[in-house]
């Protein structure tokens, strides 16, 4: 069962030899849900278009994109802003494929004769996220010299004595 909150399974049988366009749009409640998953204040649309073709004798290729847009909240200002994501996606899975394999062209494993579409676009979707969200124009301005408040600014005082010396 998928930890993430944007599931679409598709049978590796069910793919024809030609392959198969998919769409995945995300419903108003797996958006809020994949809000609260990412800790971001909305997703506010989320679309993967995939296309899903058979790899070697029992593996899969899906290749495509992801375009969605949520509202971040500015790690400066604390202002909610618009973050745009657009993410190509291009991933192999083979059964028996290794897990801890970290290489970046290494295959993903197919496991049960199966994949799920959703929790691929929502994968996609967490990484593409800035860890550190900024409003645009945003400036960290800091008072004075931008010593005063540091650590290391009370740590001198300390070492200085209260006459400053």
């Amino acid at each position: 069962m998928s930890t993430l909150p944007l599931s679409r399974p598709l049978a590796a049988a069910a793919v024809p030899s030609e392959g198969i366009d998919v769409e995945v749009v995300a419903t108003g409640d797996e958006r809020a849900a994949l809000a609260a998953f990412n800790e971001t204040v909305s997703v506010d649309s989320f679309v993967a278009r995939l296309h899903v073709s058979p790899l070697g004798r029992d593996g899969l290729r899906v290749r495509g994109t992801l375009a969605a847009e949520a509202t971040r909240t500015c790690v400066v200002t604390l202002d909610p802003f618009p973050e745009r994501i657009n993410e190509d996606i291009d991933v192999r899975f083979v059964p028996g494929a290794d897990a801890a394999d970290e290489r970046d062209d290494a295959p993903e494993p197919l496991v049960g004769g199966a994949i799920d579409l959703g929790q691929l676009a929502a994968e996609f979707f967490a990484l593409a996220l800035d860890p550190h969200p900024r409003k645009p124009g945003a400036v960290f301005a800091q008072d004075g010299d931008g010593v005063g408040d540091s650590p290391f600014a009370a740590l001198r005082r300390l070492k200085e004595g209260p006459d400053g010396r």
